[in-house]
């Protein structure tokens, strides 16, 4: 035990300088966010391989059309599973539905095993989605984390990911503290609050 009750490493300041505002970002939740533009592309390249869509976007202002997946990508790793969306048959295709909006410490395991199977697959010459509902938030956090994987600081990959998906990708300020504290640490902290 550290002083006053509070259990050694948990005291301010010992992680809380790393993790900036992120026991105030995780108290935020999704009815807090701003009303969001769909996406105007089912889905873009992030890196060479490794896409990042959603489930519908607007291709003409104001028109609404589903993102279908078909044959195009080798593996498709969702976070939000809608009917009639995809992908065809003989597709590997994973899901992990999770919330926009907190993630408990199993959550976020899952979206780690996301990003490693996305690393794999590109390893490997496959060609990648990871998708959610906009293929903003859930999406952008299984790919930041790949790109981290991969050697990016937290705000190499946030960058890549807005300028190729758009200003909104990553809009969800508890994920961008999840990527900056690194996702295992999040795991832990969560883990440990649970």
């Amino acid at each position: 035990m550290g002083t006053g009750g509070v259990l050694r490493g948990q005291e301010r300041g010992y992680l809380g300088e790393r993790l900036g505002s992120f026991w105030e970002a995780s108290v935020r939740r999704r009815g807090m966010q701003p009303d969001v533009p769909a996406p105007g592309s089912p889905w873009s390249e992030i890196v060479p391989g490794l896409w990042m869509g959603g489930h519908e976007f607007a291709r003409r202002a104001g028109e609404l059309e589903f993102a279908v997946v078909r044959d195009e990508f080798d593996l498709v790793l969702t976070l939000l599973r809608l009917p009639g969306h995809g992908p065809d048959d003989g597709v590997e295709h994973h899901v992990w539905p999770i919330p926009d909006g907190p993630l408990d410490g199993t959550q976020i395991a899952g979206v780690m095993r996301f990003a490693q199977a996305a690393d794999d697959a590109m390893e490997e010459g496959r060609r990648v989605l990871v998708r959610c509902y906009h293929g903003y938030n859930r999406s952008g956090l299984v790919i930041a984390h790949a790109l981290i994987r991969a050697g990016h600081t937290a705000d190499e990959a946030i960058g890549m990911i807005r300028a190729r998906r758009g200003p909104w990708a990553l809009h969800n300020e508890l994920f961008v503290e999840y990527l900056r504290a690194g996702l295992d640490t999040a795991r832990l902290l969560e883990e440990l609050a649970e």
